[in-house]
C-alpha cells in the first residue's frame, strides 16, 4: 500500500518552502519596543530624619517581614486574624478571580499562533431512478419490445475523511503584540491582586487598633468611676456629717453617673470595630467575639528605605507599570493592520466507496493554499487606531507617575504624622502629669475645706481630658504606623509577580499569599 502521508510530507515541505522562509523573520513585531519612562521621584524623604519617642529603622538593618508585615506588632491575635484575609476576604476571591480571568485569556490568544486542525467523517448514501411513464404506458429503455417496471434504481454510498488545516503566520507580530499585551495586563491583575490584600489587611489591623482603643478608653474610665466613687461617698460621709452642703453630694453624684455613661457608650464603637473585622476576614459578625485588650504602648521600628525602591515595593506602582506595557502592545496591534495578513491552509481527504478500498491513492484528494488579505481603504479607521493607541499608552503613563507621586506623599504624610505625634505625646505627658497633680491637690484642699467642691469637679475633669488626649495620640500613632507600612507597600516586592514565561505555561500560577487550593 502507498504511504501518502509520507508522500505528501515531501511533497508539502517542497511546496512549502518558499512560504516558509518569512517564518524565519518572524521575531520582528512592528510597533515600539516597550522602555519603563522615568518616574518623577526624589533621591530622599523629606521626613526621613529622628525625632523623639521614634525611631526609624536603618535600612540596611532591618526590612519588613514578607508578606507578613503586622508581626512586628507581636500581637498573636491580630496574627491569626491577618492571617484570614487573603484567604477568606470576598472582595480579595473577587480580584484572585479576575487574576485568573486574565490568566486564562493568555493561552486563549497564544492559541492562535498555532494551526487550527479539523478533522471531518461522513456517509452519504443517495439513490437515483431512470425511466419515465406515458399515458400509463410503461416504457423500459434498453429492453426493446418489452413492457413492465420502466424505472431503473441507483444506490450509491460514499464515505469520505480527511484533515484540513489553516495557519496565521503572524509575520507582523500582531498575534504576539496581543499575547505581550495580555500577558502584562495578568501581571497587573497579580498586582491589583497584591494591593486588595494589602489594602484590606490594613483596614484589619486599623480597625483591630481602634478596637484597642476603646478597650483602653473603657478601662480608663472605669479606673475614674472607681475613683468618683470614692469621691462621692467621702463627700456622701461629709453630707450625711453635715459638713458638706447638698450640692456638692449632687455634683459628685453627677460627675460619677456621666463618667459610667461614658464607659458604657465606648461598646458602641467597639462593636462596630469588631463586626468590621468579621466581615474583613469573611465571616458574619456573630461568628467572631474578640476578648478585650489594651492598646500597645510602644510604636514598632519601621524600615524606611530611599523613594526609588517604592517603584519595586508597592504593588499598585507595579500595577499602573504593568498596564504601561500592556497599552504599549496594543500600539503594535494597531501598526499590524496596516500589513496583510498571511495564512497558509492545507487540506486531506479520501472519498469513496467501499469502506475497505477507502485509503487509496485513486480516491485521495488534497489541496495546499496561502493567502494574503489587505484592506485597500478603511476610511482611516486604521490611522485612528494607531493615534488611540498612542493616546492610551500616554493616559497610563500619566497613571503611573501620578501613582508614583501619590505614594511618595503617602510616605510623606505618615513619616511627618508619626514624628509631630511623637513630640505631641512627650509634651501630653507633661500636660497629664500636671493636670493629675492639680486634682490630687484641689481634692485635698476640699477635705481641709479650703476649696469647694466645684473646685474638684474642674481639676477632675480636666485630668480625665488629658488622659483622653494621650490615649487618642496614642491611638493615632498605632494608626498612622500601619497606614505607613501600606505607603511602604507592606514587605511586598515585585519579583513576586509571576514571571512572563510562567504566564505563558499551561498551569496556573497563584500568588504565594493566596491559597490554590479552595473550599
Amino acid at each position: 500500500m502507498v504511504k501518502p502521508f509520507s508522500r505528501l510530507s515531501s511533497t508539502a515541505l517542497t511546496r512549502l518552502a518558499p512560504l516558509l522562509i518569512p517564518l524565519v523573520a518572524t521575531g520582528c513585531m512592528v510597533g515600539p519596543d516597550y522602555k519603563r519612562p522615568a518616574a518623577i521621584i526624589s533621591p530622599a524623604f523629606k521626613e526621613l530624619r529622628p525625632a523623639p519617642g521614634w525611631d526609624y529603622a536603618q535600612p540596611h538593618l532591618a526590612e519588613l517581614p514578607k508578606g507578613k508585615w503586622w508581626e512586628i506588632y507581636n500581637d498573636p491575635l491580630l496574627n491569626q486574624l491577618e492571617e484570614q484575609v487573603a484567604l477568606n476576604n470576598q472582595t480579595v476571591r473577587e480580584y484572585e478571580a479576575r487574576y485568573r480571568n486574565a490568566r486564562a485569556t493568555i493561552n486563549a490568544i497564544r492559541a492562535q499562533l498555532f494551526p487550527t486542525l479539523n478533522g471531518s467523517l461522513s456517509f452519504n448514501r443517495q439513490s437515483s431512478g431512470v425511466g419515465s411513464r406515458s399515458s400509463g404506458t410503461i416504457i423500459n429503455y434498453g429492453q426493446s419490445g418489452s413492457s413492465g417496471s420502466g424505472v431503473t434504481n441507483n444506490t450509491e454510498n460514499t464515505y469520505a475523511m480527511g484533515l484540513s488545516a489553516s495557519w496565521d503566520l503572524d509575520l507582523w507580530g500582531k498575534i504576539r503584540r496581543q499575547i505581550q499585551a495580555q500577558v502584562t495586563e495578568a501581571q497587573a491583575s497579580a498586582a491589583d491582586l497584591a494591593n486588595a490584600a494589602l489594602s484590606y489587611q490594613a483596614q484589619l489591623a486599623t480597625a483591630y487598633f481602634n478596637l484597642r482603643y476603646q478597650d483602653s478608653l473603657y478601662d480608663l474610665l472605669e479606673r475614674n468611676v472607681a475613683f468618683y466613687e470614692r469621691s462621692y461617698q467621702i463627700t456622701k460621709n461629709q453630707y450625711d456629717a453635715g459638713t458638706a452642703d447638698p450640692t456638692s453630694l449632687m455634683q459628685a453624684k453627677t460627675q460619677l453617673e456621666q463618667t459610667r455613661a461614658q464607659a458604657i457608650a465606648t461598646g458602641i464603637n467597639r462593636a462596630q470595630y469588631e463586626h468590621a473585622i468579621a466581615i474583613l476576614i469573611g465571616k458574619p459578625p456573630a461568628d467572631l467575639s474578640i476578648p478585650r485588650g489594651a492598646l500597645p504602648r510602644t510604636i514598632p521600628a519601621i524600615p524606611v528605605n530611599v523613594p526609588a525602591s517604592l517603584l519595586q515595593r508597592r504593588p499598585d506602582i507595579a500595577a499602573a507599570e504593568r498596564r504601561m506595557e500592556e497599552y504599549n502592545a496594543q500600539i503594535g496591534v494597531a501598526l499590524a493592520a496596516f500589513y496583510p495578513d498571511v495564512k497558509l491552509t492545507a487540506s486531506y481527504s479520501y472519498s469513496g466507496d467501499p469502506v475497505g478500498t477507502l485509503v487509496q491513492v485513486v480516491n485521495r484528494i488534497w489541496s495546499l493554499g496561502a493567502s494574503a488579505t489587505e484592506t485597500l481603504f478603511e476610511g482611516g479607521a486604521r490611522t485612528a487606531a494607531v493615534r488611540e493607541a498612542n493616546t492610551n499608552y500616554d493616559y497610563y503613563t500619566a497613571i503611573y507617575r501620578q501613582t508614583v507621586l501619590t505614594a511618595l506623599q503617602n510616605v510623606e504624610d505618615q513619616l511627618s504624622n508619626l514624628r509631630i505625634l511623637a513630640d505631641q505625646a512627650s509634651q501630653q505627658d507633661i500636660a497629664l502629669s500636671a493636670a493629675n497633680k492639680a486634682a490630687s491637690i484641689s481634692f485635698n484642699q476640699y477635705l481641709a475645706g479650703t476649696q469647694i467642691y466645684t473646685t474638684v469637679i474642674t481639676a477632675e475633669v480636666t485630668a480625665l481630658s488629658n488622659a483622653e488626649t494621650a490615649l487618642q495620640i496614642q491611638q493615632s500613632r498605632m494608626v498612622d504606623s500601619v497606614s505607613l507600612v501600606e505607603a511602604l507597600g507592606g514587605g511586598w516586592n515585585a519579583t513576586s509577580l509571576p514571571s512572563k514565561g510562567s504566564m505563558q505555561t499551561d498551569n496556573p500560577f497563584l500568588p504565594d499569599f493566596i491559597q490554590k487550593d479552595r473550599n
